[in-house]
């Protein structure tokens, strides 16, 4: 059985004031740096690691050093668990792209893995990348625990496809900054242990 730990990355202030962040490397913010903190004492503790991989972008590459340093591993990058590309909508807020795209904006809260984001992504070419890069990532470390470090899209999508659920379901789960999901890979079958999890972030 192999484990994975799932992380979101900390806060930044594109979280805070609602952009579409995508490819665009946002700083962790105050509150982020203690959230990552915080993770990184509660993931080293309980789970014990063997391996930390992390989204190439900062925001979540600080908090993977967060864990990685208790542990005194480095931070492996892996491109396969990137942020969502937004194409024409990073940067952007809500309400501003709404205004410019209303009806792809409408579709994507009503009907998200129909949509491709102008000059972005789909849902679907997500995970694809990102279920490789797990797959990928468990191979190498069977029998072990590795803790991956991504983004609220691509978390999603991940945790869609372990419980086997189509990207239709995409805005049925939640994943709040630092949340832990923890799920177990064997013989090609997958069990959620834990979704969301942010009870270390109540100090934090």
């Amino acid at each position: 059985m192999t484990r994975i730990v799932l992380i979101r990355h900390g806060q930044t202030e594109w979280n805070r004031i609602e952009r579409f962040r995508g490819r665009a490397d946002v700083l962790l913010d105050e509150t982020g740096l203690a959230q990552a903190k915080a993770t990184g004492r509660r993931v080293a503790a309980q789970w014990q690691p063997v391996a930390v991989y992390s989204s190439p972008l900062s925001r979540a590459v600080k908090t993977a050093e967060a864990i990685a340093g208790r542990l005194g591993l480095p931070v492996q990058i892996h491109a396969g668990i990137a942020d969502i590309d937004y194409g024409q909508w990073q940067g952007l807020t809500p309400d501003e792209v709404e205004e410019r795209w209303p009806e792809v904006h409408h579709a994507w809260y009503t009907a998200p893995h129909a949509v491709r984001i102008p000059g972005g992504e789909t849902l679907d070419e997500i995970r694809i990348r990102a279920m490789e890069a797990v797959n990928e990532i468990a191979a190498q470390h069977v029998g072990q625990t590795a803790a991956l470090v991504s983004h609220t899209v691509v978390n999603r999508v991940i945790l869609l496809a372990v419980l086997g659920l189509g990207n239709d379901r995409f805005w049925c789960l939640r994943q709040d900054t630092c949340a832990v999901n923890v799920f177990e890979m064997d013989g090609g079958e997958f069990t959620l242990v834990s979704l969301n999890d942010t009870c270390h972030l109540h100090d934090a």
